[in-house]
């Protein structure tokens, strides 16, 4: 399972010398994750209704080259697995020359809404995930 989404960096995402802060990187996975959510028309939220949702577990991210004010960026989200109790969600984050800046995984889990006790992956996103593997 596979997208792409495009960003243009924001003032704001950067420091006095135009270059994006390291903690934006995670946020670009995030946009990318839930991006990629609702392009197999499953977004995040709809599982949350259904009783189920998705905390961090963790984070990882690779730093190659900064991104700087200007940039259009390119986040690539892919899921490569069928989680069971953890959801693997791969990021690669470009510029606009195709130079890669970051890459990164995050792990997530899933909980039961009301007793935030771990459940299995929601039936309806690992046929998602299978169909599209």
């Amino acid at each position: 399972m596979r997208a792409e989404l495009e960003l243009a960096v924001r003032y704001y995402e950067t420091d006095q010398m135009g270059i994006v802060h390291h903690s934006n990187y995670v946020r670009y996975f995030e946009c990318g994750r839930s991006d990629m959510m609702c392009k197999y028309g499953l977004p995040i939220e709809v599982i949350e209704k259904e009783g189920v949702m998705l905390p961090v577990v963790s984070v990882e991210a690779r730093y190659k080259t900064p991104a700087k004010m200007g940039d259009i960026i390119r986040i690539v989200s892919h899921i490569d697995k069928v989680p069971l109790a953890k959801l693997e969600v791969f990021s690669e984050i470009y510029n606009q020359d195709g130079a890669l800046l970051c890459s990164g995984k995050v792990v997530l889990g899933f909980i039961d809404a009301v007793t935030r006790h771990p459940v299995r992956c929601p039936q309806k996103l690992a046929d998602i995930i299978s169909a599209n593997i």
